[in-house]
């Protein structure tokens, strides 16, 4: 069953070949021989009392597709019961008095919700690492970064500990680790995952919930079941559901590849051939791709991005901050964060708003053109997991923590969908990339649509899953 998809265990589960009991004895058991090697999940619940849920569900009525499959939360959303820690020692062990809104739709689809899943210390770096559960491991190298902040997601799935995961997104959050772990995960456009009712609820609009899974259709299931407004929020959006249309095809669809955006980021060697080789492999669905010149201005974007992005993580973490004894218990990337957020001024705010808007109206032009633009979902292979940020990619230095994912920000910033597929294998160590296919705001399914017609042409979670008993999973 470890290979199996959510929707393929739904299929199974109605046909009566497997129960939820069966389902949650052998999610436990891959937990119980693979976890330690990666520790992608944690806080695992009792499993006496989970066995006693999949029995439940096993006795009564499905009340939704997800009726007895585990899944683990990203420890970075509230799981009534089960601890929050946002891999932070402030607030390591306290427990989630209620659902976040997403886990609430989850569970009333009928997941059973078994732990959480590992993230960076409050979501910030791109590797999944914090002094309260420790590092994820790649399952393709445990010696390496399973990506972040959904890196301990990525890696359940990779290893089939999980079918289907939660993740969250505001600079590659899904797309880096979807793409180091060989699996898929979606950044929705912006509005149609609501967050939770809390604090500014108008003004930033960088971050997202959004879907993982090893196959589009589950990732399509998984975003209908996310998706829709929330009314205490004011931007929420309504779109059709996105399963029905996922077998539509890729016939047609013209892709624009932007590269290195010039030659501006850099790019660790076979990175760029890696993602070429697969938008080759894409022509064959029918799909035409062309090579794009950069069409905005990279130190431009990126100003905005980090002015934008500072702004946030302030408002979010400035309370911490202003009490000196959390102060000095919160990692030195989230003070600099929270500092540069402080600094600045209303007008320093609207200039980079201004930039991002004038970045929606060109890519809005660029859209004119291509109904998919593509891009590589990491600069760089999975680094040492010992390693806090790479300092450097190709020889090129990275002036900051999250310099070295700069490629994922076109997408955030303008709250366009994402979807990152598996692009194959690659660089010194034959590890997982991704590859990020970006569309129109609104045009989810679409994105789905060629991900699902790029997984039934290559599998590569089927083909190439990890090694870590001495045999294929």
């Amino acid at each position: 069953m470890i290979n199996d998809g959510a929707l393929a265990l739904r299929a199974r589960m109605d046909a009566g070949e497997v129960s939820a009991v069966e389902v949650m004895q052998a999610t436990l058991d891959r937990v119980g021989e693979v976890n330690a090697s990666v520790n992608a999940i944690v806080s695992l619940r009792d499993k006496d009392a989970l066995m006693r849920e999949a029995a439940h569900a096993d006795a009564g009525p499905a009340t939704g597709w997800l009726h007895g499959i585990p899944i683990a939360i990203k420890d970075l959303a509230n799981a009534a019961g089960l601890p929050t820690s946002m891999g932070s020692p402030l607030f390591a062990g306290t427990v989630a008095p209620k659902d976040d809104i997403m886990v609430a739709r989850l569970r009333a689809a009928g997941a059973i919700v078994i732990g959480k899943t590992n993230t960076p210390e409050f979501g910030l770096g791109s590797h999944s690492i914090n002094p309260v559960f420790g590092a994820t491991r790649n399952p393709y190298d445990t010696s390496r970064s399973a990506g972040g902040s959904s890196g301990g997601a990525a890696g359940a799935l990779a290893t089939g500990m999980l079918s289907i995961a939660d993740g969250s997104d505001m600079m590659g959050s899904l797309r880096n680790p979807a793409g180091w772990n060989n699996v898929y995960g979606m950044r929705p456009t912006w509005g149609l995952v609501p967050s939770e009712p809390v604090g500014d609820t108008f003004l930033h609009q960088l971050a997202t919930n959004g879907p993982m899974a090893r196959c589009p259709r589950d990732l399509a299931a998984l975003l209908d079941t996310m998706a829709g407004p929330d009314p205490r929020q004011p931007h929420g959006l309504s779109q059709p559901p996105s399963l029905p249309q996922i077998d539509a095809g890729a016939q047609g669809l013209r892709i624009g590849w932007l590269a290195d955006w010039d030659g501006a980021l850099a790019m660790e060697n076979g990175v760029l051939g890696t993602c070429e080789a697969a938008l080759a492999q894409m022509g064959a669905l029918g799909v035409d791709v062309d090579a794009v010149a950069a069409p905005f201005a990279r130190d431009a974007l990126w100003e905005a991005w980090i002015i934008l992005r500072s702004w946030a993580v302030a408002g979010g973490l400035g309370a911490l901050y202003d009490d000196l004894a959390k102060r000095n218990r919160l990692k030195d990337t989230a003070i600099w964060e929270i500092e540069r957020g402080l600094a600045l001024s209303a007008m320093d705010v609207h200039r980079a708003s201004v930039i991002r808007s004038d970045w929606f109206k060109a890519a809005a032009r660029l859209f004119d053109t291509y109904d998919v633009l593509a891009l590589p979902s990491a600069q760089m292979w999975p680094f040492d997991v010992t390693l806090d940020w790479p300092r450097e990619i190709a020889g090129q230095g990275m002036d900051t923590y999250h310099r070295w994912m700069e490629v994922v920000i076109a997408a955030s910033l303008i709250g366009l969908p994402v979807v990152s597929v598996p692009a194959g294998f690659g660089g010194a160590h034959d590890l997982p990339m991704g590859l990020q296919l970006i569309g129109r705001r609104g045009h989810d399914a679409q994105l789905l649509r060629l991900a699902e017609a790029w997984h039934q042409a290559t599998d590569w979670p089927g083909q190439r899953p990890p090694d870590l008993s001495g045999g294929h999973l």
